[in-house]
């Protein structure tokens, strides 16, 4: 078995490798301290995503294959002669979370000691730096105080804008083991929305969308009013009667705490438990992060903390969990516009000189370069004249997505590095490099905790593809300075920044892992930074010394704002993730298990905002900014506040074109961190006028042509949801052309007056390809058409339905065991399962990753009310 770790969220889980015969296996590592075994549903199916479809295999120029000589040859002469015409910060990076350390690295080395701009930035901006800027400006420095355990040893845990059962998993099945195994643990959520996370919640307080700067200035309040404030430690800190006033003086005593939405009753029983335990930890994530008050809310979380003095140790403490896997490690080798490697500033001159001379660099970035909203606005506008994109698809993940790819398009010169052939941004590429993936890189990551970890190469790499340090490095020695870029592998990478952090600790950098000069690479095991002379691994700052000049932290006066909605746009969109995908899904969408949790991009709608707009469930509408629009799938609930509908990321041009939601999303950033407000843009909602509807399945890849399609990889094939304003004149036509199958027999029934099409195309005896139309949203089962792809024909098909005896396993609820939501159902009445602890026994589901657990619960009390229903 070979030891790695898991390429998605920031938990940073161990996984066991294991090539087989069909393919590869996963496991969690039992002995990695992060999991301990545990995985979530995207860990559980990464060997379904590993296969080669879709693979950039070779270097491109202008879409022909050419070598890699040719391919780092005309890279390194285009920036070399724009650097010469325009000036170093005429060419930029844009990297990303998914880079190994040992790649953000020399990726830094290359931008900001030898071409001299600090114009690197990552697609971390979007999830984190918000965190970033607060620590930096209470702590002075980035450090994330706390580790894991303290999920374990705390008292009450308070998460806030973080739906930690879906986004990080195995985080939340510890919380869950640890309030089992403590009854008397509390958990806090606060956030709009009621999501899967809630589940475990003593308390859910779904205040104002924007107002959780306004909720812990009413902390800071409380706090100091009812006897809370720490003066021992406050000793260790400046900035408390500023912070105090400016909280007073946001919540007015004669007019209440209005602006947070909350029943006071809740607010009350939340004051009373945070200032009341001291074995206290907030968890904050997105919700918090993703704001054009960011900085200020990470600030005002801080600030609780500080005053408090509940920070640094065991079950204390402020607690940033981040999205991706390495946005850490990026962090620690400055991989960041306003950063330096190992922690050091910019903008501090000694430091700049420390790291010029250690790297023996003939120049050094002077200033911050530009963060990523402003980096894709020089593009737009041809400031930035180069540019290097590595494992990132900005072009549907950036805000104000349509207007970032028209500045892609229009740069006079593209590069791509990415595992995939076809994404909305290798499309508009002049030069695609193909790079390693997840089972082939070799280096280190570093997770939500400060532990750094191995992730190892099971097989070779395929085709051409190459570690995408060892590109960056030729292309710096191409660019001469073959002296500073001659590593032979990724080993000799990190023995060279393990050495630039001792130099790093000597100035006073609390990122030192100088111990591990010198060691065996291969062996690593996953340890904790610090590891310097001085300390090694721990917490941070329970002792009261941090990296200000006087020593000090800052608590800083916070004033909330929350932005208004205006009339033509009344509607505040919040985005996210959902549980079973990734990102863009180029990883987790060609599992098919993973993509029968939830198939295609939606709107989450609460039920009076529907009937205002007259959507119906499963209907569909059209969302619009100044920025762009999309075309959703309605579902309605109650999960989400009126007026505050909830989108979410993952789809792109290649899976569902209108449903690229950041095209809607406004540039709008916080002015301190730079990290784009995602989670309130003012959106207009109609209703779209779909004609007819439909759901297609298919043995091979289609793209259809109508108004609404996503499409998703199916365990026969590819399936896709479709809608459209007006029919076809001939289905049997269309069919034929949207799955290429001219020559296909055609099997159908049309019911005229219902207005239904059913087709099934056959060759050589067995089901090509099936189309399914109806005026309504289409009622077949997805999983009994998908199975007889490549069968023999059968009259049950057209059915659309099992027939008798057949069971019909439903959506899936649980992924890691595909387990669907009729399955749940059946068990719940027919075997009076009443618990997901029964359930789990008898079916699987629930037992490993845990996130399905809410919505296992959720049809246990539908059933149970039903039944209450029916005996009343």
């Amino acid at each position: 078995m070979i030891r790695s770790t898991c390429p998605y969220c920031g938990v940073g889980c161990g996984v066991l490798l294991r090539q087989t015969a069909n393919g590869v296996e996963v496991k969690g590592d039992p002995d990695h301290p992060a999991n301990f075994g545990r995985l979530c549903s995207k860990g559980s199916a990464l060997g379904e995503t590993v296969g080669m479809a879709g693979r950039l295999l070779a270097p491109r120029i202008h879409g022909a294959e050419v070598t890699w000589d040719a391919a780092l040859d005309l890279v390194a002469q285009r920036f070399s002669e724009t650097i010469a015409r325009h000036g170093p910060d005429s060419v930029a990076f844009y990297v990303s979370g998914q880079m190994l350390t040992e790649d953000y690295y020399v990726a830094n080395k290359l931008m900001k000691g030898f071409i001299g701009s600090a114009n690197i930035d990552t697609n971390s901006r979007l999830c984190m730096a918000s965190s970033v800027a607060g620590h930096r400006r209470a702590f002075g420095s980035d450090t994330v105080p706390g580790l894991y355990e303290d999920f374990e040893c705390a008292d009450l845990v308070v998460l806030v804008g973080s739906n930690l059962a879906w986004c990080h998993p195995v985080l939340y099945q510890r919380l869950s083991a640890a309030k089992a195994a403590r009854p008397g643990l509390k958990v806090v959520v606060i956030d709009p929305r009621r999501t899967a996370t809630c589940d475990l919640a003593d308390l859910h307080l779904a205040l104002t969308g924007g107002a959780d700067g306004v909720l812990f200035n009413l902390l800071l309040v409380a706090i100091a009013d009812r006897g809370a404030l720490n003066h021992d430690y406050l000793r260790h800190v400046t900035g408390l009667e500023e912070a105090l006033a400016a909280a007073r003086a946001s919540n007015p005593a004669d007019t209440g705490p209005t602006d947070t939405g909350l029943n006071p009753a809740d607010l009350a029983t939340f004051l009373t438990l945070w200032t009341q335990t001291e074995r206290v930890i907030t968890v904050y994530s997105q919700g918090i992060n993703q704001s054009a008050t960011g900085t200020d809310k990470v600030n005002a979380i801080l600030n609780c903390h500080l005053a408090s003095g509940r920070i640094g140790r065991p079950g204390m403490g402020p607690f940033s969990v981040t999205g991706q896997p390495n946005a850490m490690g990026g962090r620690e080798v400055g991989g960041m516009a306003n950063m330096l490697a190992c922690h050091l500033d910019i903008e501090n001159a000694d430091h700049r000189a420390a790291v010029q001379g250690f790297w023996a660099a003939p120049t050094m970035a002077g200033k911050p370069g530009l963060k990523a909203v402003d980096m894709f606005r020089a593009v737009g506008d041809g400031r930035i004249k180069a540019l290097w994109i590595i494992h990132t698809n900005p072009a549907v993940t950036m805000p104000d997505a349509d207007r970032v790819a028209a500045g892609i398009k229009g740069c006079d010169f593209v590069v791509v590095s990415d595992i995939m052939a076809d994404t909305d941004t290798t499309r508009l590429a002049h030069v695609l490099l193909p790079a390693t993936g997840w089972g082939e890189k070799d280096g280190t990551v570093t997770n939500s905790e400060r532990r750094i970890s191995r992730q190892r190469a099971f097989r070779a790499p395929p085709g051409q593809a190459r570690a995408d340090w060892w590109a960056l490095a030729q292309v710096g020695q191409r660019m001469g300075f073959a002296h500073a870029f001659g590593w032979t592998g990724p080993d000799q990478v990190f023995e060279e920044y393990a050495r630039l952090s001792g130099v790093a600790g000597r100035l006073g950098s609390d990122f030192d892992i100088s111990n591990r000069v010198g060691g065996d690479y291969d062996a690593m095991v996953p340890f904790l930074w610090p590891d310097g002379p001085a300390r090694q691994g721990g917490r941070f700052f329970g002792g009261g010394r941090f990296h200000h000049a006087d020593g000090k932290a800052r608590m800083l006066p916070i004033t909330p704002a929350v932005r208004a909605q205006t009339p033509p746009y009344p509607f505040r969109l919040n985005t996210g993730r959902i549980r079973d995908q990734w990102h863009t899904m180029t990883r987790s969408g060609l599992s098919p298990r993973l993509g029968n949790h939830i198939g295609e991009p939606f709107v989450e709608l609460h039920p009076a905002d529907a009937a205002t707009l007259g959507l119906g469930p499963a209907t569909l509408a059209t969302l619009s900014s100044p920025h762009g629009t999309a075309l959703l799938r309605v579902l309605i609930t109650d999960r989400v506040a009126q007026g505050e509908p909830f989108a979410p990321m993952h789809w792109t041009g290649e899976t569902a074109p209108t449903g690229r939601i950041d095209a809607l999303v406004a540039p709008v950033v916080d002015p301190i961190s730079g990290q784009p407000d995602s989670k309130a843009t003012p959106v207009a909602i109609t209703r779209f006028a779909a004609g007819w509807y439909g759901y297609g399945v298919a043995a091979t890849e289609f793209r259809p042509d109508c108004a609404y399609w996503a499409r998703r990889v199916t365990d026969t094939g590819m399936g896709a949801e479709l809608a459209g304003l007006a029919e076809p004149a001939d289905w049997q036509a269309t069919a034929r052309l949207w799955f290429g199958l001219p020559e296909a027999e055609v099997m159908h029934v049309v019911d005229a007056k219902r207005g239904s099409t059913r087709l099934a195309l056959v060759g050589g005896g067995r089901v090509l390809a099936a189309l399914f139309i109806a005026r309504d949203p289409v009622a077949v089962s997805r999983g009994h058409v998908t199975q007889h792809i490549g069968q023999p024909p059968t009259p049950g098909l057209l059915a659309g339905q099992p027939g008798a005896g057949t069971p019909d396993t439903g959506a899936t609820i649980c992924a890691c065991f595909n387990v669907g939501v009729t399955t749940i159902t059946r068990a719940i009445s027919e075997q009076g399962l009443l618990t997901v602890e029964a359930l789990g026994a008898a079916l699987g589901a629930g037992t490993n990753c845990g996130s399905c657990r809410p919505e296992i619960n959720a049809l246990i009390s539908r059933h149970l009310s039903s039944v209450l229903e029916a005996a009343e």
